[in-house]
């Protein structure tokens, strides 16, 4: 990324983590490494302190959820080596959504392991121009990356299946169009949990709600989506930031044979609900701006 960028453009990178994280050349933990560990079944956490990455492993092949910035690639890789698996046994990528923060990597990761892309419909043309056809960023230089070709385009339901594991992909649009959250099911100790892994429930700053020429169905989208989340069965809350379900203060507990602290069923509800009275106060208060 350039050395140099506006302060509108600093703005910009500030609201896509939605989780007070920051540019990673100003805050280092978008790409400080975060030791990998195991978090149920075959599903694995291999992301950054920063920025999150999930590794489902297979007889068949892994997939990779996330790609993040080209800078986390090495991280990535090292991470899921550590673990004992082979980053080239990488044979599906998955995103949470068409930020650069969590797809810039994705023609990298592509090249190095030959990766099926899969991605959301609304989304695979901002994937493919390299972000330049987001609906909130597209004009900022500082905000694009490589286009990446996505092999397989993805509709709400559909699976994603290898080697006995299904993720079903949700549409749960406004953050981007085309924004998914994933479920899937994982047994652990012999009960099974299900797994959501949020793709972004933030309003970003600067996002019109309200008479968005760029977006017009952006408000009905946000709503679109608290109905899919409030009927997802969750026990394990996961998604494309750590903020979202606690990573910091959850990891540490994670030592010994006690309960595991991503089991947290009440703890998906309550963020729900945050994030959903977040976006009513946003949506009044422009609603009420506009009259």
């Amino acid at each position: 990324m350039r050395q140099s960028i506006s302060i509108v453009s600093l703005t910009l990178i500030l609201a896509l983590a939605g989780t007070g994280s920051m540019f990673a050349q100003a805050n280092p933990e978008w790409t400080e490494p975060f030791p990998p560990f195991h978090i149920a079944g075959n599903l694995y956490y291999v992301g950054s302190k920063g920025l999150a990455n999930y590794l489902v492993t297979t007889p068949q092949g892994n997939i990779l959820i996330n790609s993040d910035l080209e800078a986390n690639v090495p991280l990535i890789e090292a991470s899921i080596e550590k673990l004992g698996f082979k980053f080239k046994d990488t044979k599906i990528l998955l995103i949470s959504h068409a930020h650069w923060d969590h797809d810039a990597g994705s023609a990298m990761i592509k090249e190095k392991t030959g990766a099926m892309y899969m991605v959301m419909d609304a989304d695979v043309g901002v994937v493919e121009s390299g972000g330049k056809s987001d609906f909130a960023y597209g004009n900022d230089p500082a905000l694009l990356y490589r286009p990446a070709k996505v092999d397989r385009v993805l509709h709400d339901g559909d699976e994603v299946k290898l080697g006995g594991t299904v993720l079903v992909a949700h549409l749960t649009p406004g953050h981007t169009k085309g924004c998914t959250t994933w479920t899937m099911q994982v047994t652990e100790r012999g009960k099974t949990y299900n797994v959501v892994i949020l793709g972004s429930p933030n309003v970003n700053p600067g996002y019109k709600l309200v008479d968005n020429k760029a977006y017009p169905e952006i408000a009905e989208d946000y709503e679109r989506m608290w109905r899919v989340l409030k009927s997802l069965p969750c026990d394990i809350l996961l998604g494309a930031h750590g903020s979202y379900f606690g990573l910091d203060e959850k990891y540490p507990l994670m030592k010994g044979e006690g309960a595991n602290p991503f089991v947290d069923p009440s703890g998906y509800k309550k963020y729900v609900a945050q994030k959903e009275q977040e976006f009513r106060t946003e949506l009044a208060k422009q609603k009420l701006a506009a009259k």
